[in-house]
């Protein structure tokens, strides 16, 4: 494990992260086991946790794979014990994670009520619970690291309004644990990503294979983001490098919401 994987020391960690049998989540585990950290694999679909955490250990890492519902209090509860119990130590950095997959998402006076409940139950509520999990231990420790992922879908409308409303509340979410728990040594901040190539676009690419490259122009840098430039974001974040950084919002989206060259052009051009 060596490289870019190596640039941020998280030896002596104990991280759990969310959704992370798939995408984001799964590049995530990967990195925080490659700087170091022990990972707890979380995720309601515990054969893919399980089979990350196998990966993990296999490239010479320290993993616990485990199914964890984050609607749930007894399976968060559950979940967080038995990563401490094998991992050797209380988790003390939270990577929250988990979302809803909604390959099609309707408009919004067309969103049933589940859809909103289903969202804010495991974007928010899960957020919620997870924090309150790993809190106890880190102001014992007086120590601790929660890294939020969000969205550029909490700032601006991309779609999906329940989503966005569900995103834009981590934000407030992560400022407040920031400046509750700042005096605990515990850190709370959030990254936030644009469009990022992992299996939750497989639906709409399988109707439209031109959608990335149709979304590309929008991007500054040209490009749709990967996991990998998430994953290394969360792991700075986690790390002592960012050691003076709290209740902060770390955007990383191409510069997609920094402003629309297309747009500016067409003024130039007017």
């Amino acid at each position: 494990m060596s490289g870019r994987q190596d640039r941020f020391d998280l030896r002596g960690r104990v991280a759990l992260v969310t959704g992370a049998a798939g995408g984001v989540g799964r590049v995530t585990a990967r990195r925080l086991a490659a700087s170091g950290a022990a990972v707890a694999v979380t995720d309601i679909d515990k054969s893919g946790a399980v089979g990350l955490a196998k990966e993990i250990t296999a490239d010479g890492g320290t993993a616990i794979g485990l199914r964890l519902d984050v609607t749930r209090d007894e399976s968060v509860s559950a979940g967080f014990a038995t990563a401490a119990h094998h991992l050797g130590a209380p988790v003390d950095v939270l990577v929250n994670n988990a979302i809803v997959a909604c390959p099609v998402p309707p408009r919004f006076h067309e969103a049933p009520p589940l859809l909103w409940d289903t969202d804010l139950d495991v974007i928010v509520k899960g957020a919620v619970r997870c924090a309150q999990a790993a809190l106890p231990a880190m102001m014992a420790r007086g120590d601790g690291v929660i890294v939020n992922v969000v969205s550029v879908n909490a700032f601006a409308f991309f779609g999906h309004p329940s989503y966005s409303a569900a995103k834009a509340a981590i934000v407030s979410l992560t400022r407040s644990l920031a400046v509750e728990y700042g005096g605990h040594g515990i850190r709370a901040n959030a990254v936030s990503p644009g469009t990022i190539r992992t299996p939750a676009w497989d639906e709409q690419i399988a109707r439209n294979p031109a959608t990335f490259e149709a979304l590309k122009q929008w991007y500054p840098l040209g490009r749709i983001g990967e996991p990998d430039d998430v994953a290394t974001s969360i792991c700075f974040l986690a790390s002592d490098s960012a050691g003076w950084i709290t209740g902060s919002v770390l955007t990383v989206d191409g510069g997609l919401t920094a402003g629309n060259a297309l747009m500016a052009r067409s003024v130039e051009g007017s």
